[in-house]
């Protein structure tokens, strides 16, 4: 049987993880943090949302980037100070313009097949993750900005979406507990939304019951492809270092899959884009009344929201092109809390906990499910803001692939012997 490495474990890592365990694949998990999860897949806007497919290239996204640029609460920001990387993926993201409709058809068409994996996973192995199944809701404040949702619209629905235009009084009926003046929307009743951190530690544990290794608190210092053509791993763990063994390796390190991947002869040129969250603690009987059900997607702000069970209410939002920076900053936290207080004036934001995260981005925004230069090598990676959304299909994806030519190389074998 053969023996599989994973880098990461995060929603990407455990979720390849599984659907490898699923094939009779034996695998250990290598992760640097103590527990799952621990990253970009802590405290992410929670949709589960093959609404919000559209990707960022596209003239109109750099427009826009180039008027926040000094705008300190501007949904986008980018820090102008030099950097190879930065520039290498800014120059690499610009050539994608011209692509920019067929990866957002990939993309949508991604996220709706990914939709019964996950949802099967978590009946399967009981997994309780605050699954509300209302749709999400994106709302326009004017004619303009509809108007241009109503070209991507155009783009989901020819990729499978079932997405259909609201007026202002068909929002008020959705959600009703959202205060403002709106010109209309869109609403897609198939997203739906839940906590990507409760899911992946709960698949995790649904892991270890299949048979999956899991080595947390371990740090990778360096692989090796040997004449054989096996990997080994080298690891360092609590002070002590080995090496293992491994037939094939599968990168989903988020963040630091491009170092990973250097060291197996790939340019995987994933970049760290940070984003933000606030969780609301809703402690009282009024905020949790006053807290929306339906997730919501504000253009003009590019807020998300999910309802997290009747107690938690994520606000996220917000992109930072600012390298591995992981600092929580009052003014980009600010706007979500003014937000919440503006929109939903009758919940307390009293206690609220804020978080930054990295979104693993590639230049196209189509995440990298497939195989390295190296034979054995596999990645699943890069999926931007869109990894819980999709990571269920590109893990099941990865792991036929890696089924099908373990299968084919056991022919192989059959017939010279």
């Amino acid at each position: 049987m053969s023996r599989i490495a994973i880098i990461g474990a995060g929603i990407t890592g455990v979720t390849t993880a599984y659907a490898l365990a699923k094939r009779g694949f034996r695998v250990t998990v290598f992760e640097r943090h103590r527990y799952s999860a621990m990253e970009t897949s802590f405290a992410n806007g929670g949709q589960l949302s093959a609404c919000n497919a559209e990707v960022w290239n596209s003239t109109a996204t750099v427009l826009k980037g180039l008027r926040w640029m000094l705008t300190r609460d501007a949904p986008l920001l980018v820090n102008p100070l030099p950097g190879w990387h930065k520039y290498s993926w800014m120059a690499e993201f610009l050539r994608q313009i011209p692509n920019y409709r067929a990866n957002t058809l990939e993309t949508v068409r991604l996220a709706i097949a990914a939709r019964e994996h996950l949802f099967e996973t978590a009946r399967k192995e009981g997994i309780e993750f605050d699954l509300e199944q209302r749709g999400i809701l994106h709302i326009f404040r004017d004619r303009k900005s509809f108007d241009a949702s109503s070209k991507v619209n155009a783009i989901l629905t020819e990729g499978g979406l079932d997405r259909r235009p609201v007026t202002a009084a068909e929002i008020r009926q959705i959600e009703p507990t959202l205060d403002g003046a709106f010109f209309g929307g869109f609403f897609t009743p198939s997203d739906s939304t839940g906590d990507i951190h409760k899911f992946t530690r709960g698949l995790t544990q649904a892991c270890v019951r299949h048979g999956v290794e899991f080595r947390h608190d371990t740090q990778i210092t360096a692989i090796r492809r040997d004449s054989d053509g096996a990997f080994t791993v080298s690891a360092a763990e609590q002070g002590a270092s080995d090496n293992e063994r491994f037939d094939r390796i599968v990168v989903c390190a988020g963040v630091n899959s491009r170092v990973f991947a250097s060291m197996l002869g790939d340019h995987v040129n994933v970049y760290p884009v940070k984003g933000y969250s606030i969780t609301v603690c809703l402690d009282d009987e009024t905020s949790q009344r006053a807290a929306p059900w339906v997730s919501l997607l504000d253009e003009s702000a590019k807020i998300v929201t999910s309802r997290l069970g009747a107690d938690r209410f994520r606000v996220a939002g917000t992109a930072e092109i600012n390298g591995f920076n992981r600092d929580i900053r009052a003014d980009r936290v600010a706007p979500l809390v003014e937000w919440t207080r503006r929109l939903f004036p009758q919940v307390s934001t009293s206690r609220v906990i804020p978080w930054a995260g990295l979104r693993p981005m590639l230049p196209s925004m189509l995440p990298k499910v497939g195989r390295g230069r190296m034979p054995g090598v596999f990645y699943n990676t890069g999926h931007g803001h869109l990894g819980w959304t999709l990571s269920a299909v590109t893990a099941e994806n990865v792991a036929a692939l890696i089924e099908g030519m373990a299968d084919s190389a056991q022919g192989v074998r059959f017939a010279t012997s």
